[in-house]
């Protein structure tokens, strides 16, 4: 396991509890992992390779209660066969810190009105299932230390989160009739420009990981989305 592995796990789940805590979702840490527990999902979020307690014992618990289920392995140390889970892997990135092009025409988030127009955006063009537009991205997530909002007219928005000595980037999106015009670069400029002289992180969609790596970034593991 690779520093930068660790910094991006540390980051994506200092990420998702903020947002969960935003969204008034019952955030549990355990030795190992963390549960984010909302009303149409769970997610569990392993935050070592080696947990000290089990998280497929969590799993079960949340399967056999009827409860949809993502368990994040970022580490690709366990397996949920056994429970009838299946996993999808997706690259974890990383990009050393590195000059970026100045990304004309981004505006970072300030008002919950734009918020609103940025959670729209992800919703709709990610997409983001199970979510509205007006409560996908609470308002107190705009006083908070950490997150930050970018948009790109109505064409992308991306959410970003600074912590652990990185900074990482979620939800890159571009709408449907404004892709392959360059609006997921030049939101990724933005983001690179924000967390300039500190490495970024993200986990790549396959279809994003092109883009990324003619950006820089490099695989530093696969982690297992397991549902």
């Amino acid at each position: 396991m690779t520093k930068r592995l660790q910094q991006a796990c540390d980051n994506a789940v200092a990420m998702w509890t903020v947002l969960g805590r935003a969204r008034g979702h019952d955030v549990r840490e355990h030795e190992g992992f963390v549960v984010i527990d909302g009303p149409a999902a769970v997610r569990i979020m392993l935050t070592t390779p080696d947990p000290l307690e089990d998280p497929a014992s969590a799993a079960k618990t949340y399967q056999d209660g009827g409860r949809a289920l993502v368990v994040e392995d970022p580490f690709g140390t366990l397996d949920l066969t056994a429970i009838g889970m299946t996993a999808h892997q997706l690259p974890v990135m990383v990009r050393e810190p590195a000059p970026a092009p100045e990304p004309a025409g981004v505006h970072r988030v300030a008002t919950g009105g734009d918020l609103v127009r940025a959670g729209r955006i992800v919703v709709d063009g990610f997409p983001l299932e199970h979510y509205r537009a007006d409560d996908v991205f609470p308002p107190s997530l705009l006083e908070q230390d950490g997150p930050a909002f970018f948009t790109l007219g109505d064409a992308g928005a991306c959410l970003t989160m600074a912590h652990g000595g990185v900074g990482g980037a979620y939800w890159v999106t571009t709408m449907p009739e404004h892709r392959s015009k360059g609006i997921g670069r030049t939101l990724m400029h933005a983001v690179l420009r924000q967390f300039d002289g500190l490495p970024v992180t993200l986990t790549a969609a396959r279809a994003g990981k092109p883009l990324y790596d003619s950006l820089g970034f490099t695989s530093v593991g696969d982690a297992h989305w397991w549902s």
